[in-house]
């Protein structure tokens, strides 16, 4: 039987729209009035993981044709294309992957883009979503070259079920060890991620709660997504936040707490006696596209304006055949201005219709690719 490949790229990146220059304020709103605030950047698309979520071994195995890294921005590529960004507003930027402490010489991308401030002269908020397979040796050299925050996904606390997840025989202990040493270097607030998936690591719940309770860390439960074609997505499987919260509450009474801001994705939860915070990610029950600020940049210079989307524009192009500033942000700010995304709600409709009016089933981009 042939061995099943499942592109994690567009074949075709939507074209750039070409129009006037746009000289950037500060402030720039989509066609729904979103502001542009924050930057997903993926700087690899390989992972030391294979969770069945994200990069299922049968699809991502030894012979999977990942990017060669003549495809990959390189870190002057990245810091330019951020700066552009932050020009338009951007005001948080988040290193993701795949496993972004793959990348090698991290620490030297950390230093160039925490360098960079906000039109107002503030600093950014730079933070990084990682596994934690490596945090261990790279946290304090990733805070002393300028990191903010950091966050761990971490699925179970049994370690035979988090081997099972993660498919890569890892051991749980070293994860907690990784997310010690981020404390200890000051890489907070430290937020750990735990996608749960009924029937598989719901058991999960209680125990991650009650370990992270009395700490700093926030806890957040993320509800199974069907992002990407490659990971058999199935409501069955999905576990609604309501419940994850129910759970919680008859061994911990909650108490609802604020929003940090109107782009959050997370609802935040405090335990009544005042012991920390959890949050749900409500990603596929509760959309939030009416608050979305994020765009999201590929490990090969693809920008995608929605987590679930099916194609983006290729800024690599621009940024190789040496445009100007003022053309790369222009080109931005007119693909920002037209964005209209909103899957999430979409999908809720009677309708159905997926991201730009696509019908459903329209293959999509995989999570791996453009992170999460």
């Amino acid at each position: 039987m042939p061995r099943r490949i499942i592109p994690v790229a567009d074949v075709s990146a939507v074209p750039l729209i070409s129009g006037p220059a746009h000289i950037p304020s500060g402030t720039l709103h989509d066609s729904l009035a979103r502001p542009l605030r924050d930057l997903r950047i993926s700087i690899t698309d390989r992972c030391n993981f294979r969770c069945v979520y994200c990069m299922p071994r049968a699809v991502f195995d030894k012979n999977y044709p990942f990017l060669p890294h003549s495809a990959l921005l390189s870190f002057e590529e990245i810091e330019r294309l951020a700066r552009a960004f932050v020009s338009h507003g951007v005001e948080k930027i988040r290193l993701t992957g795949g496993e972004p402490l793959l990348r090698k010489n991290l620490e030297f991308l950390v230093e160039r883009l925490a360098r960079l401030t906000t039109p107002t002269g503030r600093p950014l908020d730079l933070t990084l979503t990682t596994n934690g397979s490596l945090l261990a040796r790279k946290a304090r050299s990733l805070k002393d070259a300028g990191l903010t925050r950091i966050t761990v996904s971490l699925d179970a606390l049994d370690d035979p079920l988090f081997r099972q997840m993660n498919d890569a025989d890892f051991a749980l202990d070293d994860v907690l060890t990784g997310i010690a040493a981020a404390q200890s270097a000051g890489l907070g607030p430290l937020k750990v991620n735990m996608v749960v998936k009924r029937g598989t690591n719901d058991s999960q719940i209680l125990p991650m709660a009650r370990y992270f309770r009395d700490s700093p860390v926030v806890l957040r439960f993320i509800e199974y997504m069907d992002v990407g074609s490659s990971n058999g997505w199935n409501m069955t499987e999905v576990l609604p936040s309501a419940e994850v919260l129910a759970q919680i509450a008859a061994h911990y009474p909650l108490v609802p707490l604020e929003a940090h801001s109107l782009a959050e994705t997370a609802q935040r939860w405090g335990y009544a006696d005042g012991a920390g915070e959890i949050g749900v990610i409500s990603s596929v029950t509760r959309a939030f596209c009416g608050g979305c600020t994020r765009a999201r940049l590929s490990t090969e210079g693809k920008l995608y304006l929605c987590l679930f989307a099916s194609s983006g524009h290729d800024l690599r192009a621009l940024v190789r055949r040496r445009d100007s500033d003022a053309e790369l942000t222009s080109a931005i700010a007119q693909i920002w201005q037209a964005r209209a995304d909103q899957y999430s709600q979409l999908r809720g409709s009677p309708s159905g219709h997926a991201v730009d009016g696509a019908p459903p089933g329209e293959r999509r981009i995989e999570m791996s690719y453009i992170g999460g």
